[in-house]
């Protein structure tokens, strides 16, 4: 495997599959792989699945079709959770050659004996029991932000997710591994880490092969907080549940955590929410929102919403409205409910049509519009630290401030992966937001 094979990658989904697959790659290149562009021609194709939403299933086919279009000898390979949970379905597309599931997924060089096409795909996947070990990964991809997995798994029993059977129990990375790779991506210049899991304020859980707790989040985040070279670190998704006073005030105090929180709420009714198998009710949600704004007032949250849950009745979905509406938030992620297999919700009734879902999705996507545009015209003529990114769109490089504001400025090839302070003057007709350097002399 060492004439220099080369290898391409497509990933579905959130940061954690992203992380993963730059793992899944790096084994790749220590047995002499080359790693190219998806739209390269390459020996093998690797696509990281998701389940998380439908449509994320139906790009599997479409995809394996792209790579067959550049290379239609290459070998494909799936793996991911949709790998999981339904292997003979990505085994049965026309062209995949290999499905590994969750325990199998990190170990995929080693079931490459040959790239020769196969008659039918092959399958090596666990019992999602025996997803009960810890892999570490992070992404180095982009110059700039690296997310780095801490947690896996999920032990939540939300009745329309999939992810427990798809990744298994809660467990997490052990602190000095953590702390290993945070200060591995920060000697390569990267000046952002995104920590990331699928539950990651249950950190600690299963550290070490047993449910005990031996840190906590809070930990996590102190001794992360200490390590030389990070400019900046970020939360991504958290439950309302998990995310503790003491974290929110380390935060509105730290060196290096940015006044970012991303909070999954769901819904904003509290029927809604216990139907959902939720832990908390819609009051703890305000009160962390509370909380955070006391001390950060110009902290910038994200909200998750899923819309046309089963029993979803028009007043039901008015009181997630307007709920949401009077929250000092920033922004939305709003996705339309799916039928996900083995899931309670797909058992309930009151099941709401598909158009109707549709309606109430395009409502709160008009909100998240109108919530973000708020929360821009509060930062105007506030003096930030932008983080500029390394693509040139139409002429514009684009960043984001530590409270998630997104600017924009000429094309310079100068300013990536590099930290300036800035006053936000004004916003586009685009919504981003326009700045004038207030030293024109890089932080970092």
């Amino acid at each position: 495997m060492n004439d220099r094979k080369k290898v391409a990658f497509y990933t579905l989904g959130c940061k954690l599959n992203f992380s993963e697959t730059s793992t899944i790659a790096r084994s790749f290149k220590d047995e002499g792989f080359e790693r190219v562009g998806f739209s390269e021609k390459a020996d093998i194709y690797v696509i990281n699945t998701c389940s998380v939403t439908e449509n994320a299933d139906k790009r599997f086919e479409t995809i394996v079709k792209q790579a067959q279009k550049v290379n239609s000898n290459a070998f494909i390979a799936a793996v991911g959770c949709y790998a999981q949970l339904k292997p003979q379905e990505l085994a049965d597309v026309n062209g995949v050659d290999l499905v590994l599931g969750a325990t199998e997924k990190f170990k995929l060089t080693d079931y490459i004996n040959d790239l020769s096409k196969n008659d039918f795909g092959e399958i090596h996947s666990c019992e999602i029991d025996e997803a009960d070990f810890y892999v570490g990964s992070y992404s180095i991809g982009d110059r700039t932000r690296a997310f780095l997995k801490v947690q896996d798994g999920c032990d939540y029993k939300c009745t329309y997710c999939t992810i427990p059977l798809a990744r298994g129990i809660s467990r997490s990375d052990t602190m000095q591994n953590v702390l290993k790779n945070a200060k591995e991506i920060a000697s390569k210049n990267i000046k952002e880490i995104v920590l990331t899991g699928v539950n990651i304020g249950d950190y600690g859980k299963g550290e070490f092969g047993n449910k005990k707790h031996d840190h906590t989040f809070l930990d996590l985040v102190k001794e992360l907080d200490e390590v030389e070279g990070i400019e900046r670190l970020r939360i991504s998704s958290i439950e309302p549940n998990l995310l503790k006073d003491e974290t929110i005030d380390l935060v509105s105090k730290s060196r290096t955590f940015v006044p970012h929180f991303h909070i999954p709420l769901q819904s904003g009714n509290n029927k809604i929410l216990k139907k959902m198998k939720r832990r908390y009710m819609r009051e703890l949600y305000s009160d962390r929102v509370r909380k955070i704004k006391e001390l950060m007032p110009d902290a910038c949250i994200g909200v998750d919403l899923i819309v046309g849950f089963p029993g979803e009745t028009k007043d039901y979905f008015l009181d997630t409205y307007n709920f949401v509406n009077e929250l000092d938030i920033s922004y939305l992620h709003v996705f339309t409910y799916s039928e996900r297999d083995n899931t309670l919700a797909t058992k309930m009734s009151g099941v709401v049509p598909a158009n109707v879902r549709s309606k109430r999705s395009k409502m709160l996507r008009g909100l998240s519009v109108k919530k973000r545009r708020v929360f821009y015209e509060s930062q105007i003529g506030t003096i930030r630290t932008v983080l500029f990114e390394n693509e040139n769109k139409e002429g514009y490089i684009h960043g984001f401030t530590e409270n998630y504001v997104k600017v924009k400025t000429p094309w310079n090839p100068e300013l990536v992966n590099t930290l300036h302070e800035i006053e936000l003057t004004k916003i586009d007709d685009d919504g981003l937001v326009r700045f004038e350097f207030v030293k024109n002399q890089v932080l970092v």
